[in-house]
């Protein structure tokens, strides 16, 4: 007897309908017309003997069997593409596509001075960004939706490997002649009262209430900002104070404000700067040879800079 097996092309069209709950857009994603897509997933549940979606005029509700293979197709769609990396690493390393995630905090600081190095140094590289928030970025990773991932740790982004890049330094951020004097700022120096956070989903917030290690400031701070540029703002306006990391002062974050920063005084007091990759994936030595030239283009505009501080925190490529 002989059993036809789903198709590629049926799971992708699966996967982009759960992504998208929408039949045009999910066809639009998979460059296919609305017709195509809902035939070949009716040839897939035809092919199961089952029900994977269920259709009405206003929305697109799969079974709870239909979740289930969603899921699974996930996961061999991920494997595929991984079989065709595995054969394509064999040749030219760095070469064609590479789709990374990057954190908000991360991706306007580093990468505009980063990107022109590294298209200088892999001219075959077609890297693909996609900027989203830490759980946002490990879910779309694990999904298979990114190959690789730079983002600030500690983080819990699941079973994953990672190469340290380089330590990212907190300071506090005060409206002019609001700092307390010295060159340093303690943890017991911070008003709760008067500190600004990010929202919910970024990184950042949860890395320097760690650093200070005060519950109190979790339940106090003013957690509105939906930016690190939109808390300067604040900051600058004289709303109160915030964390800035060393990497978005050297960009420049504060020029043209009335902002003064001071580093954070704290045994945690920064972030590692990680690349992160899926343990199964075929491509392990290329992340880690991107990793190395991140570090070596990072600790090259450090230089550039002429920032002793930020030298200190990016060690000399192994």
């Amino acid at each position: 007897m002989t059993v036809h097996q789903p198709t590629i092309k049926q799971l992708q069209y699966l996967v982009a309908l759960r992504e998208h709950g929408h039949f045009g857009r999910a066809a639009e994603a998979c460059y296919v017309t609305q017709s195509t897509l809902s035939a070949g997933l009716r040839e897939l549940e035809t092919l199961l003997g089952v029900t994977l979606v269920e259709r009405t005029r206003r929305v697109v509700r799969f079974t709870a069997l239909g979740e289930k293979i969603a899921d699974k197709a996930v996961r061999v769609l991920r494997e595929s593409e991984e079989l065709a990396e595995l054969a394509r690493a064999e040749g030219q390393p760095l070469h064609g596509e590479l789709r990374m995630g990057v954190i908000p905090t991360i991706a306007p600081f580093l990468l505009p001075a980063m990107l022109p190095k590294l298209r200088r140094e892999w001219p075959s590289l077609r890297l693909y960004l996609r900027e989203e928030t830490s759980q946002a970025a490990c879910e779309a990773l694990h999904r298979g939706l990114l190959d690789c991932v730079l983002l600030a740790l500690p983080y819990a982004c699941g079973d994953v490997d990672f190469a340290l890049l380089f330590d990212d330094p907190l300071f506090v951020a005060f409206p002019r002649g609001e700092a307390p004097a010295g060159s340093v700022i303690d943890v017991s120096q911070i008003d709760e009262t008067r500190l600004l956070l990010l929202e919910d989903g970024h990184c950042l917030k949860d890395h320097a209430l760690s650093a200070c290690n005060r519950p109190d400031l979790r339940a106090h701070a003013s957690m509105m900002g939906t930016s690190l540029h939109t808390l300067v703002q604040m900051v600058d306006n004289g709303l109160g104070m915030t964390f800035i990391p060393a990497m978005a002062i050297e960009a420049g974050i504060l020029d043209g404000t009335e902002v003064d920063a001071k580093p954070l005084r704290s045994d945690h007091g920064s972030r590692q700067i990680a690349l992160l990759w899926r343990p199964s994936s075929p491509r392990e030595n290329e992340f880690r040879m991107l990793a190395a030239a991140l570090q070596r283009i990072i600790r090259e505009l450090v230089r550039a800079a002429q920032s002793p501080a930020m030298l200190e925190a990016v060690p000399e490529p192994a």
